[in-house]
């Protein structure tokens, strides 16, 4: 029986809100995406609000919305690709829940981001190196929060699910 929350992290592109959906409905816990929680309270999307506010504006709501998931009833949260930049995200997520980071090549995270418009910090002229750039910024504090490390590379979503639910069950650890 799960009686904390679970975080997903890791890079846009590793599944986290995919995986996310699978893996509550196999724990049979409640399921949130804080980018989506964050969209339906501003009443924008994550790029609008990246235009507008910037990054550190769209991170301050992020953090906010982090804050109140928190405080919630045990579920899966797949988490924005940057939750771990600000250390009292880092903290909160140790504190309240097991974490659980989602990697993936770079090659995969590209392909599975190509076809999205909603990734602001994508619209840039080489995409491949801010992937790449994003992972070599992000990849040791993605670990330093991990309480579990799944690759999704060489797996469906639902056998990336599967393996993390495994491993929350059956290790007396977590």
């Amino acid at each position: 029986m799960i009686n904390r929350s679970i975080f997903l992290v890791g890079p846009m592109g590793a599944g986290k809100s995919t995986i996310g959906r699978l893996l509550a409905t196999q724990l049979e816990l409640p399921f949130a995406d804080s980018d989506k929680v964050l969209e339906e309270r501003t009443g924008a999307d994550i790029p609008w609000i990246f235009d507008v506010e910037g990054e550190a504006g769209f991170r301050r709501r992020e953090s906010e919305v982090l804050r109140d998931l928190c405080r919630g009833a045990p579920q899966v949260v797949a988490t924005g690709g940057g939750i771990v930049l600000l250390p009292e995200n880092r903290e909160q997520l140790r504190q309240y829940g097991l974490v659980v980071y989602l990697q993936a090549s770079v090659e995969q995270l590209l392909e599975r981001t190509s076809k999205s418009s909603n990734r602001p910090l994508l619209r840039v002229a080489d995409p491949r190196a801010r992937i790449i750039e994003l992972v070599r910024e992000r990849d040791p504090l993605y670990r330093e929060v991990a309480d579990i490390i799944c690759d999704t590379d060489d797996c469906t979503p639902k056998q990336a699910a599967s393996m993390v639910a495994e491993r929350l069950t059956q290790d007396p650890v977590l």
